[in-house]
Order: C-alpha cells, then sequence, then structure tokens
C-alpha cells in the first residue's frame, strides 16, 4: 500500500486493504467491498471526541445509506484490542475497521499535519508544511458544545471530560505518535473508483474536526453512478 502525497480525487482508483473488524472477529478487505458502492471514513483513534461523534453520525446515516446500496465503513487509528472493548459496550451499524499506523489513510491522501521546524525559510502550506505558530492560533466549536471557539487540544480536553471519556494507555499512545492527522471521507463507486471526497480542513486549519453532515453524505451517495 503506497504513501499516497495527496488526497484522492474523482475518478482516481480506490486502494486496495485488509484491516482487522472492531466489531466482530476476522478482517475486512478491499475485495470483499468491491462490487457494491461504498462510504469509507478516515478517523484518528478514540481520543478525539469529534471522531466519536462523526461516527456515531455516520451510525444514523446508516440505515439510509444502505436502503441505497451504499455499505458504510469507517476506519479507526486505534488498536483492534482497544477497540473491541469499546464498541463492545457502543454496538455499531457501521463496518468498523482499525489502523493503529494509519498506513490505509496514508494510501488515500488523507494528510496528516507537518509542522516546519523553527526558523524554516521554506514556505508554509497547511497542512503539508505548517508552522508551529498557526497550529497554536486555530480556535474551534464545529459542534457548537464549547462555551466559545477553543484550541482543538484543549477542545479535545473539555468534550472528553463530559463525555466522561477516560483514555487508556493505547489512546496516549496512539494519540502521541497521530495527533496530527486529518480525517476523509470517500464514497467508492461499484468499480473501484473514487466517486466523492472530502478532507477536514484541507483549507485552513480553523475547519478542523468540520466533517460532512448527514445530508451532505446522502446527497453525495445518491449522485453515484452504482
Amino acid at each position: 500500500m503506497g504513501d499516497q502525497k495527496r488526497p484522492l480525487q474523482p475518478g482516481e482508483a480506490a486502494p486496495g486493504f485488509a484491516l482487522a473488524a472492531a466489531n466482530f472477529d476476522g478482517t475486512v478487505s478491499f475485495a470483499d467491498l468491491r462490487g457494491h458502492p461504498f462510504l469509507i471514513g478516515f478517523f484518528r483513534g478514540l481520543h478525539c471526541p469529534f471522531c466519536r461523534r462523526q461516527l456515531e453520525r455516520l451510525a444514523s446515516v446508516e440505515p439510509t445509506l444502505r436502503a441505497a446500496g451504499v455499505e458504510t465503513v469507517a476506519v479507526i487509528n486505534t488498536p483492534v484490542e482497544r477497540a473491541r472493548l469499546y464498541f463492545r459496550h457502543r454496538p455499531t451499524p457501521i463496518t468498523l475497521l482499525c489502523d493503529p499506523d494509519c498506513r490505509t489513510h496514508r494510501a488515500y491522501g488523507v494528510p496528516h499535519a507537518e509542522f516546519l521546524p523553527d526558523g524554516s525559510r521554506e514556505r508554509p502550506e497547511w497542512p503539508y508544511a505548517a508552522t508551529m505558530a498557526q497550529f497554536q492560533a486555530v480556535r474551534i466549536n464545529p459542534t457548537g458544545e464549547l462555551p466559545e471557539p477553543l484550541h482543538p487540544m484543549e477542545a479535545n480536553t473539555i468534550l472528553n471530560a463530559k463525555d466522561r471519556f477516560e483514555l487508556t494507555e493505547a489512546d496516549h499512545a496512539i494519540f502521541a505518535n497521530h495527533a496530527t492527522q486529518l480525517v476523509g471521507h470517500f464514497l467508492v463507486n461499484a468499480n473501484g473508483t473514487i466517486g466523492w471526497a472530502r478532507i477536514e480542513a484541507l483549507d485552513e486549519p480553523n475547519n478542523l474536526s468540520v466533517f460532512p453532515t448527514a445530508a451532505e453524505i446522502i446527497a453525495a451517495a445518491g449522485s453515484l453512478g452504482h
């Protein structure tokens, strides 16, 4: 599986994968899904409260997509043992896969923000060559749950406390290694090509954790050529 620098675009071939499932035993591969359209979302780990909320949103839209012949798949950046423990108590109709190394995220070109060293003369290009000052200035409140727009790390802390979500050692390790991973949603046609793509905050960092709405996903699925 190659490391795709830029996000895949409609018309391009979707890469293959085989990942362990979190909500049932076994693995799911691209070959298992090919032949009918599917929505696949690539997320940060369970440590991200915004990603957990988006997984719930996808679960709510899953029946509509299924009725339209579109399967719903999510790939989370969490070890499978940790994910299975979490989702044992929070069942979801989504096919939930685990990629703790973000290799599939990379194959689909979902960026992870990289920071320029202090004093670098390279021109910043979010998110591929960002400055730490650029990131420190970010303020978000995408779900309206915060009292005011806050820095993403502060927002995470507040929402995890609100959710009574306690990070495990596995969550802390994933956060340490992949804290700047972005999120991407792709609709894949029955023939295995990308039909629609949305990448989190690709334009600017203040759009971090702004994900497609249920209505956007349903509309995009309705326009797919099956």
